[in-house]
């Protein structure tokens, strides 16, 4: 039954549209993390038990590809992002890894593991095992997995994050279809992450400040 067209649109249904819709609800913070954990919880469930997924890192993945093009990436990240920051909130520019290095660091380790991490295993080796088979079109696949990925973050009420995580969708979304590697697109996610949290981009995505 979980392995039916049916079942799976109800599943994508529940999980990436209602549930993140509801957070915009007023209801107690302990029951939303709740439901994200019962939900992380479904997820590893599926991979592991009706997937059949294993965890472990392909011995295939090109290295040296992926990291010349994520390199160039970030490069116009950097450009953007600092010239962003420098013209409408020069005041967090760099301001917590100049004032605050130890922060800096420890919530960089703590999002990327606690953070990236569920991220890319829900929205990209999750979402892609279980409906990469209903669309016939792979560019719209990808489109409607940035949609959903940026959909995930509309509780922040703000629309520059929500197209941030749009671009970042489709990269993501890019990486993981071309690799099949939960650890390359988490490496990926963690780097842009933590530069926009380093530039001083970081409030507006909640980190602490």
């Amino acid at each position: 039954m979980m392995q039916s067209s049916l079942y799976k649109l109800a599943e994508l249904f529940i999980a990436f549209i209602l549930i993140p819709i509801s957070f915009l609800l007023k209801f107690p913070l302990w029951i939303k993390m709740l439901m994200g954990t019962l939900g992380f919880v479904y997820v590893v469930f599926v991979l592991l038990r009706i997937e059949r997924k294993k965890f472990k890192i392909a011995s295939h993945l090109n290295w040296t590809h992926f990291m010349k093009r994520i390199s160039i990436q970030l490069i116009g990240i950097i450009v953007l992002t600092t010239l962003y920051t420098w013209f409408v909130d020069p005041s967090n520019l760099f301001n917590v890894i100049m004032n605050k290095p130890l922060l800096w660091m420890i919530i960089l380790f703590v999002y990327s593991l606690f953070s990236v991490y569920p991220q890319e295993l829900i929205y990209r080796t999750f979402f892609f095992e279980r409906y990469q088979s209903l669309f016939k079109n792979k560019h719209l696949f990808i489109f409607f997995n940035a949609t959903l990925f940026s959909l995930a973050h509309i509780f922040f009420g703000n629309g520059l994050v929500m197209i941030l995580t749009f671009v970042g969708g489709l990269l993501f979304a890019y990486t993981y279809k071309h690799t099949q590697s939960t650890l390359l697109v988490t490496i990926e996610h963690a780097i842009y992450g933590s530069w926009l949290f380093t530039v001083g981009m970081g409030s507006m995505l909640g980190f602490p400040s």
